[in-house]
């Protein structure tokens, strides 16, 4: 039987006792999944912590078995909230994540970015799944539709990378936690361009959140544009849009690539 996301943070007290071949990419955690987990340690040492508003994510080092998650409360304003957690594997620093949670407030300022035009993902072909060895196994936690774009190492010439996603299991589909997991799904845009085939890497990863993270049927549209790649390392614009197109999650990550 498979581990779903729900099954791993069903704890009171969040700490992974085990992290299932299914959730990994590699050697190493799924990085998804690995920023959810600092994400749900953090809210669950206070209670009343308002929504998520941002979360900066470092990958130091490979999460080769569950992490050690300690959590440090930085400061609590009147609106924002600030955490960090740390994950550590035999002793040694392999993430480290802060979080910045933030009360609403009356604002004139109105900005908003909807979602492209696009098929439902009834419509669209799949994109990740089935059993071959070059796909992460990680991948089959979700249900991945493509939009646009080109599949890895296909020497595509579009650096935007669109796909509608969502957790195959109906239960791990709520909360920012759940949508934390579901934002790193998208391999590297760059991968999508790339002719050598070769390793890559996240490093760091920046997310802002920008509604609740709620959708129809748990779809959400997950957009990831290669910005520039020079000296062997990328970096990426991401987004999330609801099934309705309201802006969800607009992102930044740094990768390294070996190729």
């Amino acid at each position: 039987m498979r581990t779903t996301f729900s099954d791993l943070i069903q704890n009171t007290d969040p700490q992974v006792e085990r992290l299932p071949d299914s959730w990994k990419q590699g050697r190493t955690a799924y990085g998804g999944l690995t920023a959810a987990l600092m994400l749900v340690r953090a809210q669950a040492r206070i209670d009343d912590l308002p929504p998520l508003r941002s979360a900066l994510i470092n990958f130091t080092g490979p999460v080769s078995e569950p992490p050690w998650i300690e959590t440090t409360l930085l400061r609590r304003g009147r609106n924002v909230t600030t955490m960090e957690s740390n994950g550590a594997v035999d002793g040694k620093t392999v993430c480290t994540g802060t979080f910045s949670f933030g009360a609403a407030r009356d604002s004139h300022l109105h900005v908003d970015l909807p979602a492209p035009d696009t098929p439902d993902p009834e419509a669209c072909e799949l994109f990740l799944g089935g059993d071959s060895p070059f796909i992460p196994a990680f991948t089959r936690n979700f249900e991945t539709r493509l939009i646009a774009g080109s599949r890895p190492m296909s020497g595509g010439t579009s650096k935007r990378l669109r796909c509608w996603a969502r957790h195959a299991d109906e239960a791990s589909r709520t909360g920012e936690a759940a949508l934390l997991c579901l934002a790193d799904i998208l391999p590297p845009a760059a991968l999508t361009v790339m002719q050598q085939i070769g390793p890559v890497s996240s490093m760091s990863w920046i997310c802002n959140i920008l509604r609740d993270p709620e959708t129809d049927d748990g779809w959400y549209q997950v957009e990831a544009e290669l910005t520039a790649a020079l000296d062997g390392y990328s970096s990426q614009v991401m987004r999330i849009w609801n099934r309705r197109g309201d802006l969800i999650v607009e992102g930044m990550q740094s990768i390294a690539i070996f190729a």
